[in-house]
């Protein structure tokens, strides 16, 4: 299988959940509930995949940085073993809100037989309404398809998300904390713990499932600069930004390199929508790195 034919669709499938491909950028202090909050498929995949701060809708400017993201996963599974990973990310926002992430997969799942970790490139921008997934071996440039709004107000999802929080913690399935502010790797971030409880019987669990999660965010950058998530079905994730840098990145960075041959990428979807244990976007096997599995 060639790698295009997992990458891009289990790259792609994350950016085109989102409302907006193209403008789906950092987020305000506290996540959506559902699918994009803590607990949620989506935002839980987002963050293994170093999607951490990503938000739709809104695109920063005027606040240039590059910075490394590390991305750790550890699942204990019923017999006692546990799968480790890691995914290190090189981020890039430019002054125009024009992003860059460099990210190497271990090499695991399809990546297991080469023995080499493996570096991709994805450069999302808003001035020239484009975002490409780059392949620094083979010099080739997947162009991902725009998602349109589809008339969606971002404002008015952002609404519809914070009414479902605050629904649920009417109704005590979640909880939220305010951790308050604290200097993380150099910047000030306001922190927020999230407790959200599967009441017994839901999903068929003989007892409660607890899921927490803490989120540092920066309101100087705007992103989360700390993040840390436990679930007992699937285990530990922390993303940590690090080596933070406040100047301007190069222009470069945020375009297809001369020699690259761009083509247009066509994930394929077996379905709209994919909650836990449904299958994979089509040509992406089940265990392709790095969403840990049943995520």
């Amino acid at each position: 299988m060639k790698k295009s034919e997992w990458v891009v669709p289990l790259l792609g499938s994350v950016l085109l959940l989102s409302s907006g491909v193209l403008r789906a950028q950092e987020p305000p202090p506290g996540p959506g509930p559902d699918l994009m909050g803590p607990g949620g498929p989506i935002g839980g995949r987002m963050e293994i995949l170093g999607f951490g701060e990503m938000h739709p809708g809104k695109v920063v400017t005027g606040a240039p940085y590059s910075a490394v993201a590390v991305i750790e996963s550890t699942q204990t599974l019923s017999d006692g073993n546990t799968i480790n990973r890691k995914v290190q990310t090189n981020v890039f926002r430019d002054s125009q809100g024009r992003t860059r992430r460099e990210i190497t997969l271990p090499a695991v799942g399809p990546l297991a037989a080469s023995g080499q970790p493996r570096t991709f490139i994805m450069i999302f921008d808003p001035v020239a309404t484009a975002s490409y997934v780059l392949h620094p071996d083979t010099k080739v440039a997947d162009k991902l398809p725009t998602s349109p709004a589809k008339g969606k107000d971002p404002a008015k999802l952002e609404g519809k998300f914070e009414a479902r929080m605050q629904e649920e913690i009417a109704n005590g399935t979640l909880k939220k904390d305010d951790l308050g502010t604290q200097t993380i790797n150099g910047l000030s971030a306001q922190g927020t713990r999230y407790t959200r409880t599967i009441p017994a019987g839901q999903v068929g669990n003989d007892k409660a499932i607890v899921i927490v999660s803490e989120r540092w965010y920066s309101p100087d950058l705007q992103i989360v600069v700390k993040s840390t998530r436990t679930d007992p079905r699937l285990g530990q994730t922390s993303y940590t930004v690090t080596n933070v840098q406040r100047t301007e990145p190069a222009a470069t960075l945020f375009a297809v390199p001369a020699g690259y041959t761009v083509q247009d990428a066509k994930p394929r979807f077996r379905g709209s929508r994919r909650g836990p244990g449904a299958p994979a976007p089509a040509g992406a096997p089940a265990d392709a790195p790095p969403p840990p599995p049943g995520e």
